[in-house]
């Protein structure tokens, strides 16, 4: 019997005591989130090398790091209903192979526009990882211990954060720049393996009918609210100092 969120009667004893290996299925969840969060924020330390390795100009060194957050704050909400309604494992197990592509990739070229084009692949990835670590933890977890356990992903998904830079500055002290994305390959790896054995199939089969024209639109707003704010300050350019001005002398 699959576990879905979709309680019937006879299921009811089974929800209010959750799956039973739900702190391992956490785990598991927690390692996704992980790559996800230190591949948004690993790059930044890197961007020296790539300069010079690559002969990247700042504004190619901008949107290799602006195309993954790009990509992953547009399809975030997208990829989160797809999940719902097709299958919270397949969404996460996608994303995961999504982004272990785009990472292996992106260690191999030798060009910033491919660098860009394969951070926004790994932004792709992440979209549909995120949401479905938070829902399939929402799924399997009682409701009495479902604030510990989004309280332990939400430090978690901090820990990651803070933890990309460190790592990166780690490997770039002994490694070339394309480390910094082999490093994800492992971890991808076991949690691919690892969730497709513990990591239950759900979904919500009472969602209403898709709404493709919604779901674009919905993509296209919050992408361009994402760019409007990553291209900003560069378009405005500098702000102009204010001018003295001088109380009249009585």
């Amino acid at each position: 019997m699959k576990y879905t969120a979709s309680v019937t009667p006879a299921d009811e004893n089974a929800h209010l005591i959750g799956h039973p290996h739900r702190w391992r299925i956490l785990a598991v969840l927690c390692t996704s989130l992980v790559v996800v969060m230190v591949g948004n924020s690993s790059l930044n330390v890197a961007l020296p090398t790539i300069a010079r390795e690559l002969d990247a100009g700042t504004s190619q060194l901008q949107w290799i790091v602006d195309a993954y957050g790009l990509v992953f704050a547009g399809l975030l909400f997208t990829a989160g209903s797809l999940g719902d309604r097709f299958g919270r494992k397949g969404a996460l197990q996608f994303g995961l192979i999504v982004f272990l592509a785009g990472s292996v990739t992106a260690s191999t070229v030798d060009s910033a526009t491919m660098v860009t084009a394969c951070r926004a692949v790994m932004g792709l990835g992440a979209a549909f990882v995120m949401p479905a670590t938070l829902s399939i933890i929402v799924n399997v977890f009682p409701t009495h211990e479902r604030p510990k356990a989004i309280a332990l992903w939400t430090a978690i998904a901090g820990v990651g954060g803070t933890l990309g830079p460190i790592a990166s500055g780690l490997l770039l002290a002994h490694f070339s720049w394309s480390s910094v994305f082999l490093v994800n390959v492992p971890i991808v790896t076991f949690a691919l393996v690892a969730g497709a054995r513990l990591v239950p199939t759900s979904r919500d089969p009472g969602l209403p009918r898709i709404d493709v024209v919604g779901a674009l639109l919905s993509t296209a707003g919050i992408s361009a609210l994402v760019y409007a704010i990553i291209e900003a300050p560069t378009e405005a350019g500098p702000v102009p100092r204010p001018s003295r001005w001088r109380l009249p002398r009585s």
